[in-house]
């Protein structure tokens, strides 16, 4: 059963240099165990220019290792100038496109399109709607618990549209018109300097107490561990999920991507995954709270009950 999951990278939310952003995918088309990578700038239009050059290759070595290509657009539109980047690329049909906001599902209704983890949908009704409007797959939202992903699964069994679970990195939890980051620094977001490139898994907080609280990426804020559902993906392919989201991290991803894909197969155990993962990530928190029912930031199921 968990042989038919389909793996797929989504965007990368953080701020990496153009060469180090290509080499990322330079390396993911020619090694990672993929079914489709995400492409696009998700988090603030700024960075767009900075990748643009490098993106037409990306997607020629990406297309020609045989992986599924999928352009993500922006978590929120605050422009005109950004809204015509969205308008220019829906017009464009020539790539399947990720809508992460309502406005940019809006203009792919009518073409079969995906929609991303950044659109709230918690209920069965909303889920009709989006699928209605023509999205194919649709990526759920971080919060949602085991159970109500079964009822959504179960809900759409006739309108059959790909159900998506984020189960690996850090969690896009709110996207603000504010930059973090610029505030952090003492610089405005006009006039950011890019700053969020000092921080290539993102700026850890933490509380006035001194306790890991979130982590921030210029306008956006993740969850400061790191979301890991290894020890879930059998309940998650039980339920019937058939396609998994691993969240890029600056780290080897070709090696989380071989890990999940070795699970799924049946050629590694949990615990040796785990192990593996963790160093990987250099020992950075795991959590799967939400998909159990309780805090994000907690960890629950088998692998938390061996510790």
């Amino acid at each position: 059963m968990m042989r038919k999951v389909k793996l797929s990278l989504g965007p990368t939310f953080f701020n990496w240099p153009p060469e180090k952003w290509r080499d990322f995918y330079f390396r993911i088309a020619d090694e990672a165990p993929l079914d489709t990578v995400h492409l696009g700038e998700v988090v603030c239009s700024k960075r767009l220019p900075l990748i643009e050059a490098v993106i037409p290759e990306v997607v020629e070595r990406l297309e020609a290792a045989g992986k599924e290509v999928v352009v993500s657009t922006l978590a929120l539109i605050m422009s005109k100038r950004e809204m015509n980047i969205v308008r220019e690329l829906a017009a464009s049909g020539d790539i399947m496109t990720e809508a992460n906001d309502v406005s940019t599902a809006a203009l792919l209704a009518g073409r079969p399109h995906v929609i991303g983890p950044f659109v709230n949908i918690y209920n069965e009704g909303t889920l009709a709607w989006f699928v209605g409007n023509g999205a194919v797959r649709v990526c759920l939202p971080v919060e949602l618990s085991g159970i109500a992903i079964s009822k959504l699964i179960a809900a759409s069994e006739g309108a059959k549209p790909e159900l998506e679970v984020i189960a690996f990195g850090r969690l896009p939890l709110a996207v603000s018109a504010r930059c973090y980051h610029a505030r952090a620094n003492g610089l405005h977001k006009d006039n950011c300097a890019y700053v969020c490139d000092q921080d290539p898994d993102g700026m850890e907080l933490e509380t006035l107490d001194g306790a890991p609280f979130l982590t921030v990426n210029g306008t956006q804020t993740l969850s400061h561990s790191c979301c890991n559902l290894i020890g879930d993906l059998a309940t998650l392919a039980g339920a019937g999920i058939r396609r998994l989201r691993l969240s890029p991290q600056d780290a080897d991803m070709v090696a989380v991507a071989s890990i999940f894909r070795d699970v799924l197969d049946g050629n590694l155990d949990l615990v040796t995954a785990e192990c593996r993962l963790s160093g990987l990530v250099g020992g950075m928190a795991f959590s799967n709270g939400f998909f159990h029912g309780i805090e994000g930031a907690r960890k629950a199921g088998p692998l938390a009950a061996a510790e």
